[in-house]
């Protein structure tokens, strides 16, 4: 399919959209035992916040207070014992899958601060309304559910959106513009037929007046 017949005569590959890297791998499945990985620990601290009525202070600090001591007993018994100690797993962050985070993180942060210096200078007003419309459908949308829900509901949005347009793009893309074009249509029929009729009407009365 030619670059015509993408969304918004896109070049890139959603995959470069994204930003490529470890967080794009991970959105569209391409590192699917990690995503699948986020979904089910996600899905289950919302379990436990839901049901338990913890908070996320207190379940992190009973969790690795147990863990720690379920290591530490055993560790112990095992030099007692004269037997081998835990088999922990090496706990290492690559300096590369590090940068890739925060090049991430520091591109989209320096974007939405571009972008605050210029609503609050007043020199886009159209993104202004673009991000009041979003803050006030997230207003509607937090009043009818709590944050917890609405944080695993959003996640499990950008694990799976993504990857199924990226799998179904083609199809996506050319029912999409063809939608598009048929509204056009629609419009310039009804532009046509009831707007410019009204604003000959004005302009008659108008010159009547």
């Amino acid at each position: 399919m030619g670059s015509s017949n993408r969304l918004f005569n896109r070049q890139r590959t959603v995959h470069e959209i994204l930003g490529g890297g470890l967080v794009a791998d991970v959105m569209l499945w391409r590192q699917g035992n990690l995503t699948m990985g986020i979904l089910l620990v996600t899905l289950a601290a919302w379990v436990v916040f839901e049901k338990s009525g913890y908070t996320l202070l207190s379940l992190v600090s009973n969790v690795l207070l147990l863990l720690i001591g379920i290591l530490f007993l055993w560790a112990k018994s095992a030099a007692i014992l004269n037997r081998p100690a835990p088999p922990l797993p090496e706990l290492y962050l690559s300096e590369e899958t590090v940068n890739e985070m925060g090049a991430f993180i520091r591109a989209h942060v320096n974007d939405i601060l571009s972008a605050s210096k210029d609503i609050a200078l007043g020199k886009d007003a159209r993104l202004f309304f673009k991000v009041a419309g979003y803050l006030l459908l997230i207003s509607l949308v937090g009043g009818l559910t709590d944050f917890l829900t609405l944080g695993y509901t959003s996640l499990v949005v950008v694990l799976t959106v993504p990857a199924l347009y990226e799998r179904y793009e083609d199809y996506i893309d050319s029912y999409t513009i063809l939608g598009y074009r048929k509204m056009q249509q629609l419009y310039v029929k009804f532009d046509s037929k009831f707007v410019n009729r009204f604003r000959k009407w004005i302009l008659e009365k108008q010159k009547l007046s």
